[in-house]
């Protein structure tokens, strides 16, 4: 990367970052070009070099936020959605301490920017990436453990509406509630009240 791509990274991060600075403020609907540049210690034509709109922008954090997301993982933890086929499958419970702590780590640290997600999630992309996440390593996992083609679409549609219930539940309260008593319900929930931890 040359110094000009360089400053161009530094300067869309700067901004990506007074985004999510401001989203633990306000609604994503009232902020402005102005705030955002203002938090960013840019000035509006830099902006407008980066993106056409706010929704660019939301777009780009939202990506951030992913890449910084998956940097919670370890790596190992990360190597496995690269080998789904090959793993054992004890390696593909997810619904485990190891997965929640981190997920959960991160949704208490953002959690302005996850509320925010979840009452404007069309405007997030939600959607889209969980369609991208089904396609890549949610149907590859059920397959390997032999759920029928035409049921996997339900079966991880249970899973996820159920544990973003808990979360949803869990940022209306403020995070007040641990992260091991999250993981702790989302693993009752899944497994049953008798699971053994995992």
């Amino acid at each position: 990367m040359n110094k000009s791509e360089s400053k161009y990274f530094n300067t869309a991060t700067k901004m990506d970052l007074a985004l999510i600075s401001l989203l633990k403020k306000k609604p994503f609907e009232y902020i402005t070009v102005s705030e955002i540049c203002k938090t960013a210690g840019v000035n509006r034509s830099t902006f407008y070099l980066h993106y056409e709109t706010i929704g660019d922008i939301l777009d780009e954090t939202m990506r951030y936020l992913l890449n910084d997301f998956l940097s919670y993982f370890s790596i190992d933890t990360k190597s496995i959605a690269f080998n789904l086929t090959d793993c054992e499958l004890n390696e593909l419970v997810f619904i485990c301490d190891k997965y929640l702590t981190p997920y959960l780590t991160y949704i208490k640290e953002h959690k302005e920017v996850f509320k925010t997600a979840l009452l404007h999630n069309k405007i997030f992309g939600c959607e889209d990436i969980y369609k991208r996440m089904y396609e890549s390593i949610f149907n590859p996992i059920l397959k390997r453990f032999n759920y029928p083609d035409e049921d996997r679409k339900y079966v991880m549609m249970y899973y996820l509406n159920g544990i973003m219930a808990i979360i949803n539940e869990w940022l209306n309260d403020d995070c007040k509630k641990s992260i091991k008593d999250i993981s702790r319900i989302i693993t009752i929930c899944i497994y049953g009240l008798n699971i053994k931890s995992i």
